[in-house]
C-alpha cells in the first residue's frame, strides 16, 4: 500500500483571513450603528414639536403648501357643517385662534384666545369627516393639513381637546371639625 503525506508548499503563504474578516465586521457594525444614531437624532429633532401655532403658520411663508400640524382655539360661532345634496360629501368649516406654545392653564388660555379680537386667526376647512361632538366653542383643535394660497387651512385630520371634560370636579361634601359630614 502506498502512503500519502501532505506537505505545505514552500512558496505559498496564506495570510490569516481572520483579521481581515474581523475588520469587515467591525467597519460594517460601526456603519450600521452610525446610521441608527443618525436616524434617531434626526427623528427626534424633527418630531420635537408636535404642532405649530396659528401665529407661526401665518407668519412663516415656508409653511404654505407644506403639510403641518397646527394647534389653536375653536371659535364656536364660526362652526359650520354642510353635507352635499346627494349625501356623499361633507365639509366642516371653523375659525381657529392662536394659543401660545407654553401655558399653565389650558382652559384659561383657550378662553382668552377666542375672546381676544387681536389674536391671529385662520379659517379651517375639513372635508368628508363627520362632525365631532367635541367641536365646540373654546375647544383646542389640532389639525393636520396645508395652508392654501387663499389663506385657508385645508385639513385632512382633526383632533380635539375639551379641557372642561377632563377637569376634576371638586367634591361637594366637606368634613367639619367634629368629623361629621
Amino acid at each position: 500500500m502506498t502512503t500519502t503525506n501532505w506537505e505545505k508548499p514552500v512558496g505559498e503563504v496564506n495570510p490569516s483571513k481572520g483579521n481581515s474578516e474581523r475588520w469587515k465586521f467591525l467597519v460594517g457594525g460601526l456603519l450600521i450603528l452610525g446610521a441608527v444614531f443618525y436616524l434617531i437624532a434626526s427623528g427626534t429633532a424633527t418630531g420635537a414639536r408636535f404642532f405649530i401655532t396659528v401665529e407661526d403658520l401665518l407668519n412663516n411663508a415656508d409653511y404654505q403648501g407644506e403639510t403641518v400640524r397646527v394647534s389653536g382655539a375653536v371659535l364656536g360661532s364660526s362652526i359650520d357643517y354642510t353635507v352635499s345634496e346627494d349625501g356623499t360629501s361633507s365639509t366642516i368649516t371653523f375659525v381657529m385662534s392662536n394659543i401660545p406654545e407654553e401655558f399653565d392653564n389650558l382652559a384659561q388660555v383657550l378662553h382668552e384666545s377666542v375672546n381676544n379680537p387681536d389674536a391671529p386667526r385662520v379659517t379651517v376647512v375639513v372635508k368628508d369627516q363627520p362632525l365631532p361632538d367635541l367641536l365646540q366653542h373654546e375647544a383646542q383643535a389640532i389639525v393636520t393639513g396645508e395652508l392654501g394660497e387663499d389663506g385657508i387651512f385645508y385639513a385632512n385630520e382633526l383632533l380635539l381637546k375639551c379641557p372642561s371634560r377632563y377637569q376634576e370636579a371638586a367634591p361637594d361634601q366637606s368634613i367639619d371639625e367634629g368629623g361629621e359630614l
